[in-house]
This record gives C-alpha cells, structure tokens and sequence, in this order.
C-alpha cells in the first residue's frame, strides 16, 4: 500500500504561547491569582510549555513585582514550564538584576550570541594592545 503526498504545504500548529497581563500597582498579598491564572495556562498544555506574562502594566517596579514575579517563575517551575517577560522597562530589568533573579524576555538575543561591536581596522604597524 502506498500513501500519495497531498498537493500544498503542509499545515503546521502554529506555536504562539499563552500570554499572561499583569497590571498594577501591586499589593503585597496579590500573588494567588496570578500563581493561579499561570497553573491554568500551563495545564491547558501547548508546545514548550511557555507563558508570556506581559508586564508592561505593572507601573513603578517594587518589591512586590518582585516577588510577584518570583512567586510566578517557581509555580512554573512547579508545573514543569517557563515564563518569559513582555516589555518589562528598564527599572524593572534593573531590579530583577539587583535581586539576582534572571527572567528570558522577548526580543532579548540569546546568552550565547555575542553581542554586536564595531569592528576596527588595524593598521600594520600599530603596536599591538
């Protein structure tokens, strides 16, 4: 028996993770509905197990976002996945940094990749550095 290939390009599932919004301001005791919003989004499965918790709304960052965003990456842990930031600002990228949390946002080239310099030239008879 044989099996003819359909005519066209084949269909492929698009990988479009979940998204996440989270909004402020935030308020120290405001993490079980997040935690559970993620563990519904992480058990309705999907490729990767990837959510993209927007955090643009969030406003001035703070210890809350903080442990907002700590309490969010464990409980995707947990559950066997990841979260990944969208437009955190600058603030914010800072203040995780501070706290030694790391979080993969989009748009952010990977750890591996160098990043882009400018390239000088070398005349012959310079000495070397």
């Amino acid at each position: 028996m044989s099996y003819g290939r359909p005519a066209g390009l084949p269909v492929v599932d698009a990988m479009t993770p979940p998204v996440l919004v989270l909004s402020g301001p935030l308020t120290p005791g405001e993490v079980s509905g997040p935690c559970e919003a993620l563990r519904a989004l992480l058990d309705g499965g999907g490729r990767g197990r990837v959510v993209v918790c927007d955090v643009a709304g969030l406003g001035p960052p703070g210890l809350a976002a903080v442990n907002l965003l700590a309490r969010l990456q464990l409980t995707a842990r947990r559950a066997g996945g990841r979260i990944r930031l969208r437009d955190p600002s600058p603030a914010l990228c800072a203040l995780l940094d501070l706290v030694g949390l790391r979080f993969e946002t989009e748009g952010q080239p990977e750890q591996r990749e160098p990043p882009l310099r400018v390239q000088e030239a070398v005349e012959p008879g310079d000495p070397a550095v």
